[in-house]
């Protein structure tokens, strides 16, 4: 009879523990929801995958960044990169190219990587736009991942001169230094300053491109149009470069003409975070 009731005694308090558990697990998930930075996801378990090569999301442009430690030999000689780089990160989105490909410039410029590929996707989420898939090659792990963080981090900046409505998207970006990014991706001169103006519908992107040629004296580095440089999208991408002054004067006198025609094929768009230009 004393074993019997000791044995009661046991399966009670187990059963009890079982029955707080639930409770004292909701805390911690809503802690971490409730802190979550603007634009990112919260890392709650069952919404976050826990594997190492998950570094971090974020909800601007379904922007998703991971990160592979040691490539698997035949991955990477089919994607042709230098055996040196033995680890990669990868940043990946569904909408707002430009935005991932500034942000991984100044990734580029802060931490001991490459970048090897900058793909644009034409994705339908993003309406007339791209998505993007940039990797970032290191020999140690922990500066690839330190690259998708910066990137990841920078994304909300970047994505502060993006405008839309329904109709379309107008996008305007800027540096007063590039890096290899913007060289691999846009043809940029390394080091100096760059600037992009992105219109869609294309017939946008054309005055875009023209009122910023206009508007300074700048380098013309680029003119991509639907069927010629870009994924088939409905975009027209032209890229500037030159004294910083006048690469910033062109891109603010494109978002201007760029807003105003935008609004007349719906609501008067704004800027997705906060303007940074």
């Amino acid at each position: 009879m004393a074993n019997e009731e000791l044995v009661n005694q046991i399966m009670s308090a187990v059963l009890q523990r079982v029955d707080n558990k639930p409770a004292a697990q909701a805390a911690p998930a809503a802690a971490a929801q409730n802190s979550a930075p603007k634009g990112s996801l919260p890392k709650v378990p069952g919404k976050v995958p826990g594997v190492t090569e998950f570094v971090g999301a974020s909800a601007l442009g379904d922007t998703i960044g991971l990160v592979i430690p040691n490539v698997d030999p035949q991955i990477h000689a089919l994607m042709g990169i230098d055996p040196k780089f033995r680890s990669i990160g990868i940043i990946g989105d569904r909408t707002g190219a430009g935005p991932q490909i500034f942000a991984a410039d100044e990734a580029v410029k802060a931490t001991n990587t490459e970048i090897l590929k900058i793909e644009l996707a034409r994705d339908t989420k993003g309406g007339a736009g791209h998505g993007s898939l940039i990797i970032f090659g290191a020999e140690d792990v922990s500066d690839a991942r330190r690259a998708v963080e910066v990137t990841l981090s920078d994304v909300e900046r970047t994505m502060g001169d993006v405008y839309g409505n329904d109709a379309g998207h107008i996008e305007l970006q800027y540096t007063a230094r590039a890096s290899y990014a913007l060289n691999k991706a846009f043809g940029a001169p390394i080091g100096k300053a760059f600037g992009i103006t992105v219109g869609a519908p294309a017939a946008i992107g054309v005055v875009l491109a023209d009122t910023a040629a206009k508007a300074a004296t700048i380098d013309i580095i680029g003119y991509s149009s639907p069927a010629q440089g870009t994924s088939f999208s409905n975009e027209v991408i032209a890229s500037f470069a030159g004294d910083s002054g006048a690469v910033r004067q062109a891109i603010i006198a494109a978002r201007e003409v760029g807003r105003d025609l935008l609004a007349s094929l719906g609501d008067y768009p704004e800027s997705t975070t906060t303007p940074y230009i």
